[in-house]
């Protein structure tokens, strides 16, 4: 069985998000415990699994390929990064239809929709979460290092905390208590985010940071599912509906947004960086309902 692990939101090895994927066979899933024990043992934020949907499964659907995310820990309902690395790998072994469009299949959102450009863009088309006014957990200014916020907002399903910040350098600067994070009551994780200082010479409009305090994440490099909360949120802010955002983690990567009403496309690029097979000895509990 190949693994994967690619840089996803950056267009150069080492930088941007690295997540592993694996593409599977037509048929049922994996045992869930070998899935879980695979992305453990790799230890990315998030390890992507997909299997192309056949016969009855693949009547009625509007996707041609199932998908699933898992961090270290826990399945996820949502991975921006994981699933633009999908669709690069997709790519690289020719199993994506000549217009480059895909779509899969999710557990809990639906039906997620992407497109490979011919300059080897990936555009993802995701379900957009707006954010609501939101009350502060007891313990925030000291898990955020003592920062103060303009304003703290809630992003409904998608479960996070999104901490407006006034500039980009208290972003960039920010030292969380990680071990306060994580005692946050908090579904998934906190956003911490900021206008750019200088849009115009870096090329984005708005920075951020994300914590993954309920999913053993820590901080993340670049959170993709994020952005569709962060897309919304400066749209309204900044009087448009296409920008560009930088997650500023020490990775660093770019995000390209367009808000279109309910639906937030983000476009990035992908580069692989390694490229393996599991041993048999990996695999031999990997069959539905094996004991791992």
């Amino acid at each position: 069985m190949r693994i994967r692990i690619i840089d996803a939101f950056t267009d150069e090895p080492f930088a941007g998000n690295p997540a592993a994927v694996c593409l599977l066979p037509p048929g049922p899933w994996p045992d869930e415990r070998w899935m879980r024990c695979l992305a453990a043992e790799l230890n990315l934020s998030e390890t992507a699994f997909a299997r192309p949907l056949a016969g009855a499964e693949r009547q009625g659907s509007a996707a041609g390929w199932a998908l699933r995310w898992f961090t270290p820990a826990v399945e996820v309902a949502l991975c921006g990064h994981a699933t633009l690395a999908t669709v690069h790998a997709l790519a690289q072994d020719g199993l994506l239809p000549s217009s480059g469009r895909v779509a899969f299949a999710s557990l809990r959102s639906g039906v997620l929709r992407a497109e490979l450009a011919a300059d080897g863009a990936i555009t993802l088309d995701f379900p957009a979460n707006p954010t609501a006014p939101g009350t502060a957990p007891e313990g925030l200014v000291e898990a955020l290092g003592g920062a103060s916020w303009v304003g703290v907002h809630s992003t409904g399903a998608l479960g996070d905390l999104l901490v407006e910040l006034a500039t980009e350098t208290e972003v960039r600067e920010l030292r969380p208590h990680h071990t306060r994070l994580e005692t946050l009551e908090v579904p998934r994780g906190v956003i911490v985010t900021a206008p750019a200082e200088d849009p115009e010479a870096s090329g984005y409009a708005a920075v951020s940071r994300w914590f993954g305090v309920s999913v053993d994440v820590g901080e993340d490099p670049v959170t993709g599912s994020a952005h569709t909360a962060l897309g919304p949120f400066w749209a309204e802010r900044l009087g448009r509906t296409e920008f560009a955002a930088r997650q500023v983690s020490s990775r660093g990567g770019t995000v390209r947004l367009c808000v279109d009403g309910d639906r937030v496309r983000m476009t990035g690029r992908a580069v692989t960086v390694l490229d393996g097979v599991l041993s048999p000895a990996a695999t031999a509990n990997a069959a539905a309902g094996a004991v791992v």
